[in-house]
């Protein structure tokens, strides 16, 4: 019997095996590298030991230093978690010969699917139809192709190839990514399907002979060929369901396979089912088929890892419909790079329970308020999940959800996810792995641009509030109040895309708006120092006014928007999205001038190669170095013709947000 088990693993995955732990009173261990020393995770557990570094391969990616963490703190069992060593079979092997209880499948099982060449050679025996597979890039005979990692999975090195031009370099940097990732660098090439279906079937095995499968989940609206959004049961043909769950069985007991793992395939618009790969872990995805299949998956494992047999031994009915979005920590603005930084504020409304059984909305998260993003991890933040009886309801219950979520002080997929989820094709489920590149009004905010003048009205005004409250003398006068409203207040701010918005606003005697305007992009015609109100903007009346909570009756339509200021930062959240402003200073301070043409950093992270050198010319869109940050790799490229003049950072280097790391001079002589 397993009574003190220490997960290898940290963030959201680690929280959601405790709360199991917990409700069935087993001691908890949690691993912890100094950046996650403060995470919520290792406040979760009853014991933490620390790995000393930051970097998955000093800290996460350490067989020896997490079995000496089991050792010292007395933890009789290991569960991996999913990410990181959860399929490497030395692990697996070494925590068994450690004497330790293994929660997972056998080492050889994992060995047999880790490699996933082999995986696609025993299924193909067993008659499962395969997508053609390269491991020599020489040997490539057709177009387009996906190079893939052969150990882990999330879409870590992971490109697809569209000629032979682009292939060797797609390999190496998929080697690259794939090895900071899991440890290991082995990739492979297999035929890319367009518009083609991700599906996948939970299976669990147990040490007597039993495999079953759990049901169907889709997982084809993807990103960077990282899942974003998935659900159970996936919507298919009663046949293809059936072909898919023995097919999945058949790929457990070919290897005597025990405990959680996922069998992934590919439905191609044909209706053609192709193996893809088999993950020897909880999925990301598990809480779906927690939701419409009424077991804890956690549980199941703890109990098979102690030799019970399983409580089920065939596919359950699925009741309801679950979707669960990945909400991750992206940047719009920057092409939804990862973004770093202090989670002020994360409040989601109507949670119903958190890493458990939810009739209504679930929240698996790894991040409270306060929270710190680093740059060393990848940057999913929570999962949300919603259970419905239809599928309908569980899509418009989750998508309101997100819309009213709180995220304060890094920037999110969120909006992104709430279009998806609102979209006519998604709920005619018109889905597959290309719905993003399709689909590009997907990735419009949902504040329409239009609407920032009156959401920066509101952040001067809550502004302005919080001066008055804080008032040591004539409180009761209205803030900015003159007998002679010359010049009206005003408030400068930078909004997405860092572009500068600036709000003019006069208050009369009783407090009231009596006249209001802005300076911005947005407008033909700028609104000058003294000018009156102008008549473009909507009819604005002002009904209360308090630091973090603004009502506004904009053209007839009364608007409620939440305000949460720190520091300079406002986060405005209103019934048609969320904006976030920074207030600039009246008198701002004078700053040092960029060279033109300047590269900045847009995150912490380490220059990994740097393509060319000082003095050459290059083209608008040539690659000049890669920057490896959050566990993926980010190419900087030219933004126009010119000659490189400065290369400050050398491969290797570590550099931050905001860092020069190239200058590309178009007016350099180019004779």
């Amino acid at each position: 019997m397993i009574t003190k088990l220490l997960v290898a693993n940290r963030g959201e995955i680690a929280r959601r095996v405790f709360a199991t732990c917990r409700a069935l009173g087993v001691a908890t261990v949690a691993v912890h590298s100094d950046a996650d020393a403060d995470a919520p995770f290792v406040a979760d557990a009853d014991q933490a030991v620390r790995l000393p570094g930051n970097t998955p391969a000093e800290t996460y990616l350490r067989v020896d230093a997490i079995l000496d963490a089991a050792r010292r703190s007395g933890a009789d069992a290991v569960h991996p978690g999913y990410g990181f060593l959860a399929e490497n079979a030395e692990f697996a092997a070494a925590v068994t010969d450690a004497g330790l209880t293994w929660v997972g499948p056998s080492a050889k099982a994992i060995a047999a699917m880790g490699d996933k060449m082999a995986a696609k050679a025993l299924l193909a025996d067993a008659g499962v139809p395969m997508l053609p597979t390269w491991t020599d890039p020489a040997e490539v005979t057709a177009f387009p192709v996906l190079v893939k990692a052969a150990a882990g999975g999330g879409g870590r090195g992971m490109r697809i190839v569209h000629d032979a031009a682009g292939l060797a370099e797609a390999v190496a940097g998929a080697r690259r990514e794939a090895a900071a990732a899991f440890g290991d660098g082995t990739v492979f090439i297999e035929r890319y399907v367009e518009r083609g279906r991700h599906v996948e079937v939970q299976i669990f095995g147990d040490t007597h002979g039993t495999v079953v499968a759990l049901g169907v989940r889709d997982c084809s609206i993807q990103r960077r060929h990282q899942k974003i959004v998935e659900e159970a049961p996936g919507v298919l043909p009663d046949d293809v369901r059936a072909a898919l769950h023995e097919a999945a069985v058949a790929a457990g007991r070919a290897v005597d396979y025990v405990g959680a793992g996922t069998v992934e395939f590919l439905l191609a618009p044909d209706g053609q089912v192709h193996f893809l790969e088999m993950n020897t872990r909880l999925q990301v995805e598990h809480p779906v088929t927690e939701l419409t299949t009424g077991l804890d998956l956690v549980r199941l494992q703890l109990l098979v890892a102690e030799g019970e047999p399983l409580p089920v031994t065939t596919t359950p009915p699925a009741d309801g419909h679950a979707i669960e979005v990945r909400l991750c920590a992206e940047d719009p603005a920057q092409g939804f790079r990862p973004a770093t930084g202090t989670l002020h504020r994360f409040a989601i409304p109507g949670v119903a329970a958190e890493f458990g059984p939810a009739r209504g909305l679930r929240l698996d998260s790894g991040v409270v308020d306060g929270s710190t993003v680093s740059v060393h991890y990848d940057s999913m933040l929570a999962k949300l999940v919603a259970w419905a009886p239809t599928r309908t309801e569980a899509a418009r219950a989750l998508a309101g959800a997100l819309a009213r979520a709180e995220l304060h002080g890094v920037a999110t997929n969120r909006d992104l996810l709430v279009r998806v989820l609102r979209s006519p094709e998604f709920a005619a489920v018109d889905v597959d792995t290309g719905f993003l590149d399709r689909h590009p009004e997907v990735f419009e905010p949902l504040l329409p641009a239009e609407q920032l003048p009156v959401v920066a009205l509101a952040a001067a005004l809550a502004a302005a509030a919080a001066r008055r409250a804080a008032a040591p003398v004539l409180a009761g006068l209205p803030s900015g109040w003159r007998n002679v409203p010359s010049f009206p207040q005003v408030t400068r701010f930078t909004g997405p895309g860092d572009e500068e918005i600036e709000v003019h606003y006069r208050l009369d005697r009783t407090g009231a708006l009596a006249e209001w305007g802005r300076k911005g992009p947005l407008l033909t015609d700028p609104v000058e120092e003294g000018s009156p109100v102008n008549t473009e903007l909507p009819v604005v009346e002002l009904v209360t006014a308090a630091p973090d909570r603004v009502v506004l009756d904009v053209d007839g339509v009364r608007r409620a928007f939440r305000v949460h200021r720190v520091e300079s930062s406002v986060f405005v959240d209103g019934p048609d999205g969320a904006a976030s402003l920074t207030e600039l200073p009246r008198l701002p301070l004078p700053t040092a001038e960029l060279a033109a043409g300047s590269l900045l950093a847009p995150l912490p992270g380490a220059v990994t190669r740097v393509h060319v050198e000082v003095g050459q010319r290059v083209a608008a869109g040539d690659l000049l170095l890669t920057l490896e940050a959050m566990k993926l790799e980010h190419p900087v490229l030219a933004p126009a013709d010119g000659v490189v003049t400065e290369l400050p950072v050398p491969a290797g280097g570590q550099v931050e947000t905001g860092a020069v790391l190239a200058v590309v001079d178009p007016e350099e002589d180019h004779q």
